[in-house]
């Protein structure tokens, strides 16, 4: 989610390139993504990974924490952590801590993808297909 790029109001007037963050444009500050995981983040994580849907329970409390509150915005609608890493741009590690608080208090639901073994076999699907073509 990158906002749009400005127009120029003098077309013909150059302007220096802006600089070019070293690590792509993405703060990479230790110590703020200690603050974001709280002194607690040490402790034991929530078994979810990078295609886990979250979905939210309900509208954010006022003691979440800024990072969690637009976590729980963003979750409506089922979301991966994986997407919700990208577009909160903080790693799927620091993303996990800020989910396993959220679900040890109850506001947000961890659902496991459709695993492919589970799905019906193709041969199954054909013979359904066949049988709807013959009536």
């Amino acid at each position: 989610m990158t906002p749009p790029r400005r127009r120029r109001r003098h077309p013909g007037k150059e302007y220096p390139p802006e600089p070019a963050a070293a690590d792509g444009g993405q703060e990479q500050n230790p110590e703020r993504l200690y603050i974001l995981t709280g002194a607690g983040g040490g402790g034991e994580r929530a078994p979810i990974d990078l295609v886990t849907l979250i979905v939210a329970d309900g509208e954010p409390l006022p003691t979440v924490t800024p990072e969690q509150s637009a976590l729980l915005r963003l979750c409506r609608t089922p979301l991966s952590v994986a997407e919700i890493s990208a577009y909160l741009e903080l790693p799927a590690s620091v993303v996990t801590v800020l989910l396993t608080d959220l679900l040890a208090a109850g506001l947000v639901q961890a659902r496991a993808p459709i695993v492919r073994q589970e799905m019906p076999d193709r041969s199954l699907l054909e013979a359904v297909m066949h049988g709807l073509q013959q009536l």
